[in-house]
């Protein structure tokens, strides 16, 4: 996926998980944050963020916060990207181009099975399916984790999709790591062990766990290749 105008600069504060105060230019601009999760490894004062201009003249905010550089001690800037409504968009991207599942035919957003909305219904021949999508910010010494923060949603669509699985359609939770440069990645059971509990149990339904690592620019974000995953 490709961004528009994208301009650099310092991050400030987080007034709230909507907002933040960034200096763009010289002058202090408040900005929108495309991610509403905690981000507190990733935001910190003086980081280098990325924004993107946004596209309504009539809104409160000029930009959109994308992209932020984490310091890492021993090595290099990790360009991260947190735009949460970025992994659906790659993903449809990346399975569209045959990396998902051969021969695809069908791929349908938001499509409800029984009391569910999964990310993403598919097709291709007699098979059939559905994915959930989950964008991953949080690294720890080149490790991928998720969740960076409790999220009983997440387990319900484990849980949703071991359901499914059991009906005779196929399942997946496609972890989309909007980084690069990953050794693996595993559940955050620090933060959320009932997360963790779920997505093994999904996996032993049946339920097919994926990892994928993106190439991130400030101005695109590009699904690349599967990192192991460590249940």
């Amino acid at each position: 996926m490709q961004y528009r105008a994208v301009k650099k600069a310092v991050f400030l504060s987080r007034p709230n998980r909507f907002i933040a105060q960034v200096e763009l230019e010289g002058r202090t601009e408040t900005v929108h944050v495309k991610n509403t999760g905690r981000c507190r490894e990733l935001l910190r004062p003086g980081a280098a963020v990325w924004l993107e201009a946004g596209s309504n003249p009539a809104r409160k905010t000029r930009f959109d916060l994308i992209a932020v550089e984490k310091e890492r001690p021993g090595g290099p800037p990790l360009l991260v990207n947190m735009d949460a409504q970025a992994p659906n968009q790659v993903f449809r991207e990346w399975a569209q181009a045959g990396n998902f599942v051969p021969e695809l035919t069908r791929l349908r957003p938001e499509t409800v099975w029984g009391r569910s909305r999964f990310d993403f219904y598919w097709e291709a021949g007699a098979r059939r399916g559905f994915v959930e999508v989950k964008g991953v910010t949080l690294e720890e010494g080149g490790h991928a984790r998720f969740p960076d923060a409790p999220t009983e949603r997440g387990v319900r669509h484990l849980e949703e999709l071991a359901a499914c699985r059991a009906e005779g359609y196929e399942a997946a939770v496609c972890f989309v790591i909007q980084m690069s440069g990953m050794k693996d990645l595993a559940p955050n059971d620090a933060t959320h062990p009932a997360f963790g509990d779920a997505l093994r149990r999904a996996a032993d339904a049946g339920v097919r766990v994926l990892a994928v690592e993106c190439a991130v620019t400030p101005e695109t974000l590009t699904m690349t290749v599967p990192v192991p995953v460590r249940l």
